[in-house]
């Protein structure tokens, strides 16, 4: 893990996670617990409308976390109900805040290779729909991360299951003084959250 990184990581470990939302992450861990007890493959798919900014933040923090802790055979992915564009701003936090990000492509879509650790994998990240081909297409958990997306795909095919875990959108605060500060606070409340998932599983 990058240095700076594992400075977050240490930071982001302080951070209480509520019993409300405990609640709600409770369902994941189990889901993730009974794949590593049948040592079967974890993928996760995390959706939002658009693809631009909270399902990147959890598809990457998820994987990172993963590997922080050990659990073998994660694959995260990302998805929308549409597709747009990663938003720049989510891989300025996520640079801030210690990971490597490289643009791939110069398109209005670009690829972004997002790297955490000098030794394993990047992570690609490019806005697509939840169902592309990139993305799997049976044996997923599906995350619905916002609301839009939680209520328009009551169904997701080929999920085994589905967990509207939500998250507020950073884009309220585009534009503003506070944009740096509230994508920031959106980026760790879903590391902190990831954390706690994946602290609690049991190899």
């Amino acid at each position: 893990m990058f240095e700076n990184l594992s400075k977050t990581i240490k930071s982001i470990a302080e951070i209480a996670v509520s019993n409300d939302r405990k609640e709600v992450l409770n369902p994941l861990v189990d889901y993730i617990q009974n794949k590593v007890n049948s040592e079967d493959e974890i993928r996760l798919n995390f959706i939002c409308t658009h693809n631009s900014r909270r399902s990147h933040l959890s598809q990457i923090w998820a994987q990172t976390m993963a590997s922080h802790f050990g659990i073998q055979k994660v694959f995260c992915y990302s998805g929308g109900t549409e597709a747009t564009a990663m938003f720049p701003k989510v891989g300025e936090t996520l640079s801030n805040q210690g990971f490597r990000i490289q643009k791939l492509s110069q398109e209005s879509n670009p690829v972004y290779a997002v790297k955490f650790s000098d030794n394993q994998h990047p992570i690609v990240c490019f806005s697509k729909a939840y169902f592309d081909e990139f993305n799997p297409k049976t044996h997923f958990g599906a995350i619905m991360t916002c609301n839009n997306a939680d209520e328009g795909c009551p169904m997701v095919l080929g999920a085994e299951a589905r967990f509207p875990i939500k998250y507020d959108d950073p884009k309220a605060f585009d534009g503003t003084d506070l944009m740096d500060e509230k994508y920031a606070e959106r980026s760790l409340q879903i590391a902190s959250e990831m954390f706690y998932v994946f602290s609690k599983l049991k190899k």
